[in-house]
């Protein structure tokens, strides 16, 4: 919301019109012999000997999965094998002017993007680049596969190209000798050294994690640009135009400093086969006729939109140089379309019954491969006798490499038997990392001169003084405390960024950030369009390419905006990377009080369900900064979930309050907040004061001590301080304001019941939200659990009170009936 931008009525009501300018489609047309003062004989005969590899590389892909055999080798591969057969001039094209700082990612569909950009970078390295690369990655295990089976190797050039053609394939083939040590498989082969960062399984779901990697070059500076590479049938989907939307934001242009001022380093590169799956795109399943006219929509500049001729190598190159040095003048981002088709089914089982046989073989007369080969031998380039030449290596040379791959001796798979956490050893890397760069944090003034950091020296810092609460406006609240970690690390890191909506200015919905403005520029806090999936997806990518960031997303019922990128990008990257690549990056979402069914609901328990998220769920202002500092110093994904309703609420529990200084509070430890003996109580959120209400009640009129244990983190999750109670008290209740259905609650009981069967009177009982809608505001006492809840499922379910007359039916029939109706 930037003050300085007035909306003038006078302006915006006036009438007019919009105009655009028109977008080129195919508008190369250099022969080969004027192209001749441009490039070398030999790069000519280069572009042709990289097609050929991915072609070939491909058509034994091709050959493995349909017949089980490859020129002798046989092999049973199960697995996908989404090609690109056709496409090889978009991908050599590109590739071309890139180099290791430029950054590529991908689709399901990138084989051949993968490998033009691996064969282009290692054209331009040194060779004592190469050898360090090579040497230095999995400490040289995949080079001394290539050394010690690969023979004839003249340069080291070709030692490398071997290298990265074997890496790939063994990635493919699922073999602990990939670059991802086999976790990843052919739709997510890549190799950061060499730019080539991650290709996606999910349609489009690489375009708003390279917005984040352009988002890193450019506010921490860094040479390249970014590609990503998606297909036409993309650009349906949702993570596109979120993308397109927080890559094209007014602000970068008008609002950032002058030094960071300009356009994000991105090319929205499509390659367009013109089939989405068995959808024709252009004519049936979208409307834009051609992909390149939606460019106008999105920014005055129409993206600098062109359709490219993707059957003509030089042609792509031609486009790349241009739009290449638009990004270099921050003129970004840019869109490409670029006209390609894969002769191929969209996967091996595909018999393409949706295209005719004549269409495929009009395009098949076309074969950029064949065209561009005679070409060159017209143009004198090359000879029969070269060509030849060139295709005995190419197919010598993946025959090789698939033998090799293929070669369970040389080429092992993880062994889980003898190695069970093979691949659970990276499902988080539990480093511990101050700052991700040593450099000089940019900031406005020094952190002591901050006006909220001079408020807060005002305030009380433990919420009771002489057995009263200290009033909400001097108490140094759950609030304050998140925002103590997030200014000391924004003034340690120089990489940590944050955004979301409306944060700067108005401090966020909830004013954790109030206060941040005055310290940071805008590059480092700043606010996004309404965007929940680009939000995350991008803080995906920003991660995985080297910066921390903090990014909110509002409210906890709007992960459903970002399912995708929460449950598929953030949780995954770490594990398929097999460790290679990292994910400082922090999700605040805060559960909702007050706004009903859309905007109230815990989903602790969904996120928990997701392998390699951490996540955390503070109940007080001690705990809320010291997890996120925890977090702040991670290098693992984090979903730090906050209770609306403890945002005000002052530290109870560390009878000297919350430090200034810095601590953490280690992520996977549950807390004691009260001792005692008689039953236990496990918490989590906003409900460890509905608890402890519980327990005094329980103290005063039934005698009975309950000892309350806040969970704090929901993964990673130590029981032994839970077992250890249970041993003493044999009784255990478990709440949250999740809905009980499907909780993590019920998950937690299942395992205390398992670990301290033998200490248990009663099973344990879980109390859980009602599985309704969340209610307006006035009925949350019917929906949320309630001390008297509590209260009555211990009588009920674990041991009689007393006297107690229940106000809630927690019988062995009511629990049969909602279940029955699915309540």
């Amino acid at each position: 919301m930037p003050k300085s931008q007035f909306i003038d009525p006078n302006e915006v009501r006036k009438s007019g019109w919009i105009k655009f300018f028109d977008i080129p489609v195919n508008q190369y047309n250099r022969t080969l012999e004027e192209e001749r003062q441009n490039f070398s004989d030999d790069q000519l005969i280069r572009i042709y000997r990289d097609m050929l590899i991915i072609r070939e590389f491909e058509t034994m892909l091709s050959l493995i999965k349909t017949t089980g055999e490859y020129n002798g080798i046989k092999y049973d591969y199960p697995g996908p094998a989404h090609l690109s057969i056709g496409q090889e001039a978009a991908a050599v094209g590109q590739a071309f002017v890139l180099d290791k700082d430029d950054f590529i990612f991908g689709s399901h569909r990138s084989h051949g993007e993968v490998i033009a950009k691996g064969l282009s970078t290692i054209e331009k390295l040194s060779d004592d680049e190469l050898l360090k690369i090579m040497e230095s990655y999995f400490d040289g295990a995949i080079l001394r596969v290539v050394e010690e089976n690969l023979k004839n190797i003249s340069s080291i050039k070709e030692l490398s190209v071997n290298f990265f053609l074997y890496g790939a394939l063994a990635e493919i083939f699922g073999r602990e000798t990939g670059f991802q040590k086999g976790l990843g498989g052919s739709m997510h082969v890549f190799f950061p050294p060499f730019g080539i960062y991650p290709n996606n399984a999910i349609v489009g779901g690489s375009a708003d994690i390279a917005v984040g990697a352009a988002l890193f070059k450019k506010i921490n500076k860094k040479n390249g640009i970014v590609v990503v590479n998606i297909g036409d049938g993309s650009m349906a989907c949702g993570p596109v135009w979120e993308a397109m939307c927080l890559a094209t934001m007014d602000q970068y242009k008008k609002l950032w400093d002058e030094e960071y001022r300009g356009g994000l380093p991105i090319i929205f590169n499509f390659m367009d086969n013109q089939y989405a799956m068995g959808g024709q795109t252009r004519g049936e399943t979208m409307g834009y006729d051609m992909l390149a006219r939606v460019g106008a929509g999105v920014n005055p500049e129409q993206m600098h939109a062109e359709r490219v001729d993707g059957y003509n190598p030089l042609a792509v190159i031609d486009a790349m140089k241009r739009k290449k040095y638009l990004l270099e003048q921050k003129q970004g981002p840019v869109l490409l379309d670029i006209v390609t088709y894969r002769l191929t089914g969209h996967s091996p089982s595909d018999s393409s019954s949706y295209r005719t046989k004549e269409e495929i073989e009009a395009w098949a007369v076309q074969d950029p491969i064949v065209t561009y080969r005679d070409e060159l031998i017209r143009a004198g380039i090359v000879t029969e006798e070269k060509i030849q030449e060139i295709q005995s290596y190419v197919k010598e040379l993946i025959t090789k490499i698939c033998a090799l791959a293929v070669d369970e001796n040389v080429s092992p798979r993880i062994n889980l038997v003898k190695d069970p956490d093979g691949i659970a050893k990276y499902v988080f890397s539990n480093q511990r990392i101050e700052k991700m760069e040593d450099r000089t944090p940019e900031v406005l003034i020094p952190k002591e001169e901050n006006p909220r950091v001079k408020q807060i020296k005002n305030k009380i810092r433990v919420g009771i003084i002489d057995g009263k609460p200290v009033p909400k406006a001097k108490v140094f609240n759950l609030r304050d405390a998140i925002f103590e970690a997030l200014l000391d690390k924004f003034y340690t890191d120089p990489t940590l960024i944050s955004y979301g909506e409306d944060l700067r200015d108005w401090g966020g919905a909830f004013a954790v950030y109030r206060g941040l403005t005055e310290s940071l520029p805008y590059h480092r806090l700043f606010n996004t369009c309404i965007s929940e999936g680009a939000i995350v997806g991008s803080a995906v990518g920003y991660g995985m390419c080297g910066g921390r960031v903090v990014v909110e997303i509002m409210y906890c019922d709007f992960i459903g905006r970002a399912g995708d990128e929460i449950f598929n990008q953030l949780a995954k990257w770490q594990a398929m990377s097999a460790g290679t690549l990292k994910m400082p990056v922090i999700v605040r979402v805060s559960v909702g009080s007050k706004y009903g069914a859309q905007h109230s609901q815990d989903w602790t328990s969904i996120v928990s369900h997701i392998p390699e998220l951490k996540v955390v769920f503070p109940a007080t202002p001690y705990d809320a900064k010291g997890l996120m500092n925890s977090a702040l110093s991670s290098t693992d994904p984090v979903i730090f979930f906050e209770s609306q309703r403890l945002y005000d609420i002052g530290e109870l529990f560390h009878k000297e309050g919350v430090p200034e200084g810095y601590y953490e509070v280690p992520i996977g430890e549950p807390d004691i907040k009260k001792e005692g003996k008689d039953i236990t109580i496990l918490t989590v959120g906003a409900t460890l004061y509905r608890a402890l209400d519980a327990a005094k009640i329980l103290e005063e009129k039934y005698g009975v001590s309950a000892e309350i244990i806040d969970a704090r983190s929901l993964v990673p999750f130590n029981y032994e301080k839970v077992i250890e109670s249970v041993k003493k008290t044999g009784k255990i209740v478990l709440t949250s304001d999740a809905c009980a259905r499907g909780s993590i609650l019920k998950d937690m009981a299942a395992t205390i019941a398992d670990l301290a069967f033998d200490y248990l009177d009663a099973p344990p009982v879980v109390v859980g939200s009602k599985n309704w809608i969340v209610p307006a505001y006035e009925f949350e006492n019917y929906f949320f659990p309630q001390a008297d809840w509590i209260i009555d499922a211990i009588h009920e379910r674990i041991m009689p009170l007393k006297g107690h007359v229940p106000k809630n039916n927690f019988t062995t029939n009511e629990i049969l009936r909602i279940n029955r109706l699915g309540i």
